[in-house]
């Protein structure tokens, strides 16, 4: 499905015009979670996650079969603020990485038997520094969040997607700073492991970058300002299943602002994504209570790269094989008391 966008007021339109859940089948999944062999409540959320994936694919006994991780790449002008622990160039020899199957992405993904694709977007063109000016125009955002998709493949059932980009941690959270408001301390954090005086320069670098594109409170700008190439193209994979009614597990910060992207700019459009997990990265927390998403993990990650969502996808198979493969009591022959 070629992308029905050309720009940033039509891609709004096109996620505006994306259609719900199929209401009856959520009901029908519904009416018989309550039949199955088990107490009524008695498998929690995936319960509601069974119920929740079976209106997005119109059937009360849903099935997963073709899981799609995908990892977008980009480089981000303002590294030339000091402010992360790496050098730019580890974004590519991480990519070499990916490719190479040697990154924990891969291993998580052979682990849930999810498709793995990467994306690296001209990793030898960062954007501009938004300290600077803004870090895209718009011909490059848009370009981006069509190459994110067309990165959806045809049968994709669930969707992941994650990033790697030297510097993107500091371009979520100045987009999070625009996006929900507070100061630029509530929103930054360590990403890379940066020190004391490098999160001092992060800090001031978001609160500059908001400061200089303060005009720029529509969602969209705020993504063509403050974001980065990665960053655009996770919305637009996240914007295409959204139309194409394919569940989506989100993954840390970074995702999370990319799809606080989506929320601000056409109310519902995450209603078919879930918060995989939370993680150590200072904000994630408060980025997740304002996308009102509650994680389904919190294991102290911070490696990005789509991994905490990764890893819930067992989850999310599970809430489907139970609500799927179980027997009601009359199929079981079991009293129901």
């Amino acid at each position: 499905m070629t992308a029905p966008f050309t720009s940033l007021p039509t891609f709004r339109e096109t996620l505006a015009a994306a259609a719900g859940p199929d209401g009856a089948a959520g009901a029908a999944a519904a009416a018989r979670n309550g039949q199955l062999t088990k107490p009524q409540g008695s498998l929690g959320r995936l319960e509601d996650l069974a119920v929740w994936i079976a209106g997005w694919q119109g059937s009360d006994r849903p099935r997963i079969t073709a899981p799609q991780i995908v990892i977008f790449a980009g480089n981000h002008g303002v590294c030339a603020q000091g402010i992360s622990a790496f050098p730019a160039e580890v974004t590519a020899q991480m990519v070499g990485n990916f490719q190479a199957g040697g990154a924990a992405i891969n291993q998580l993904a052979q682990t849930c038997g999810a498709r793995l694709d990467v994306v690296p977007l001209d990793l030898d063109r960062p954007t501009q520094d938004f300290t600077q000016g803004p870090a895209m125009t718009e011909a490059e955002v848009v370009s981006a969040l069509t190459a994110g998709w067309d990165a959806v493949q045809p049968d994709t059932d669930l969707l992941v997607v994650g990033e790697m980009g030297i510097g993107n941690t500091t371009a979520a959270a100045a987009m999070a700073l625009a996006l929900f408001g507070g100061e630029a301390a509530d929103w930054t954090g360590r990403g890379t492991g940066v020190d004391d005086a490098g999160l001092a320069r992060k800090t001031d670098a978001v609160t500059r970058g908001v400061a200089l594109h303060g005009e720029a409170t529509d969602p969209l700008e705020v993504l063509r300002c403050l974001g980065g190439r990665e960053i655009a193209a996770m919305a637009g994979a996240m914007a295409r299943a959204r139309v194409d009614g394919i569940p989506v597990i989100l993954d840390g910060f970074i995702c999370c602002a990319a799809a606080a992207v989506l929320a601000q700019a056409v109310p519902g459009s995450l209603d078919h994504s879930v918060a995989g997990h939370q993680s150590a990265e200072a904000a994630h927390a408060r980025l997740l209570t304002a996308l009102d998403k509650a994680p389904l993990l919190s294991l102290g990650l911070r490696l990005g790269e789509g991994s905490g969502a990764a890893l819930a996808i067992g989850i999310v198979q599970a809430a489907v094989n139970c609500q799927s493969g179980m027997m009601t009591f009359a199929e079981a022959a079991v009293s129901a008391g």
